[in-house]
This record gives structure tokens, C-alpha cells and sequence, in this order.
């Protein structure tokens, strides 16, 4: 029987990482000359920043502009619009990190999981396995270069304001993101179970799709949820290119100076995120203990 590879990085690797993303991001502000005591010498008026900010305590349901117009239409649908966009935007993207995440792994061709003397389905996958890892890395590496943003400026010259224009602006970037975190939680899964599998006899679908897949779902379906509160962030920013969610209240009110009402729109998103969050909690929760 095989030995079970340990793919998992060390205590001491992680700290190493985590050392050099510090030393590299000192060394990046001593190159920018970044000087903290910079940024408040460059505000240009203290008095704007203290309405903003002071609104916050007493964000309004009713409209600044003196019509008297309730607010709770216009964030109902902006919250509404907000979801709508991220549930569309992120079940395309599962789409495709699903389906590219497993093919950006290595997993499915390269180890003991795959037997190149057990048939000519094996050595065929074997064969052809890096050619399509390799290409489709590039792919995704493609979709996750282009920050939603982008892609919604894009879309909207192409198809101007339509709901496939967000959705894509949302699912391409989003996509690339889950496809290379997928892949890599494949790669890392443990492979105790699927190593048992093939010392059995079990085929490589077997091994992959009933010993290992399982493994790595927690992990997958856990950085899912949090993907999905990102998404319901970048689709309210969507807003500010004229698309109904949340974004586009916030810019109209802020435009105004309706500072008050703009916090009335960002309580209402931080409170939706705050849901999810929760919800994603009781699910994990509620997996852990089935």
C-alpha cells in the first residue's frame, strides 16, 4: 500500500511565509517613503470629515432633500437588488471554479492516486493531465487578474446596463479566485481515504470523487460562504456604475451630501453581511456536528 503523502505545509513554513509577507511589505513603504503623519496633512477639509463621520450616529429613514420621501423602499430595493446580483454572479462562478478547480489540480493525473499501470485510461490521463492543468491555470490565472470592476467597465461598454453585464463582471474574477483556491485545497486534501480506496482496487473516479473529494468539501464549501459575502460587497459597489444595488443610493446620496442617508444605506449592508455571516456560521456549525 502506498504511503499517505502529507501535502499540508508546516507550523514552521506558514511562519516563514508569514515572516517574508512582513519583511516584504516593510521594504515596499521604505521604497514608497511612506510617511503615516502624511495622509492628515493632505486632508483637504477637516470639516467634511467630521459631517461624515458624525452622521453615523444618526443615520435618517427619511429622505435630506426636505420632500419628506421614506427611505425604506429605496433600501429594500438596493438590498434586494444587491442579493439578486451576488447569488446570480456567485453560483456561475461555482460553475466555474468547480469545474476548472479540479482541472487545475493535480490530483486527478499525478501520484499514487492514479495507477499508470492499471489500464490505458490511467496512462492516458497521465499523458494528457499536465497539458490541461498547465493551460488551465493560465486561464484562471487570466479571470482572477481582472478585478470585477474592470470587467463590469468592460461589460458595460459592451452590453451597457444589463443584468448579464453584472453577473459577469462578478462570476469571471470570482471564478478564476474559486478555481485556484479549489485546486489547491484538492492538492493539499488528506489522502488517507483515498489511498485505502486504491490499495483496495478502487478506479481513479472512485478514489478521486468518494475518497478525496469529501476531504477537501469542508474547506471548499467554508471558503465558499466567505467568497459570498465578497460578492455581495462588490455587487453593491457595482452600484456606483448605475446598476440598482445598495452602491448606487450610496452614490446619489453622497453626491448630495446626504451623508446621513448614506450611512442609512452602509448600516443596512453591513447588516445583510452580518446575516450571512451568521448563517454561514450555523451551517458550519450544524455540518460539524451532523
Amino acid at each position: 500500500m502506498s504511503a499517505v503523502r502529507s501535502r499540508g505545509r508546516t507550523p514552521s513554513e506558514r511562519l516563514r511565509v508569514v515572516v517574508g509577507i512582513v519583511l516584504a511589505a516593510i521594504l515596499a513603504a521604505v521604497y514608497l517613503g511612506l510617511d503615516p503623519t502624511e495622509f492628515f496633512s493632505h486632508v483637504r477639509s477637516w470639516k467634511v470629515v467630521r459631517e461624515f463621520f458624525g452622521a453615523a450616529l444618526a443615520p435618517t429613514l427619511t429622505s435630506e432633500s426636505g420632500s419628506g420621501y421614506f427611505l425604506l423602499p429605496q433600501i429594500w430595493e438596493g438590498l434586494h437588488a444587491t442579493v439578486v446580483f451576488a447569488v446570480a454572479g456567485m453560483g456561475l462562478a461555482l460553475v466555474i471554479g468547480t469545474v476548472f478547480g479540479f482541472l487545475a489540480s493535480s490530483a486527478w493525473w499525478e501520484g499514487e492516486l492514479v495507477d499508470a499501470s492499471s489500464g490505458w485510461t490511467d496512462r492516458a490521463v497521465r499523458a494528457i493531465g499536465p497539458v490541461v492543468t498547465g493551460t488551465v491555470r493560465v486561464i484562471i490565472a487570466f479571470l482572477r487578474s481582472i478585478h470585477e470592476l474592470l470587467w463590469a467597465m468592460l461589460f458595460l461598454s459592451a452590453f451597457g446596463i444589463s443584468n448579464a453585464a453584472a453577473v459577469l463582471a462578478i462570476a469571471l474574477p470570482y471564478g478564476g479566485v474559486l478555481a485556484k483556491i479549489f485546486s489547491e485545497m484538492l492538492d493539499e486534501a488528506p489522502r488517507d481515504a483515498a489511498s485505502l480506496l486504491r490499495a483496495a482496487g478502487g478506479g481513479s473516479g472512485t478514489v478521486l470523487l468518494v475518497g478525496l473529494m469529501p476531504r477537501a468539501l469542508p474547506d471548499i464549501a467554508t471558503y465558499s460562504f466567505y467568497r459570498f459575502e465578497c460578492a455581495l460587497r462588490s455587487s453593491a459597489v457595482l452600484g456606483f456604475f448605475g446598476f440598482p444595488t445598495l452602491g448606487y443610493y450610496i452614490s446619489a446620496s453622497f453626491e448630495n451630501l446626504y451623508y446621513r442617508e448614506v450611512w442609512s444605506y452602509l448600516y443596512a449592508l453591513i447588516l445583510l453581511v452580518g446575516v450571512v455571516e451568521l448563517w454561514s456560521g450555523w451551517l458550519r456549525r450544524r455540518q460539524e456536528f451532523a
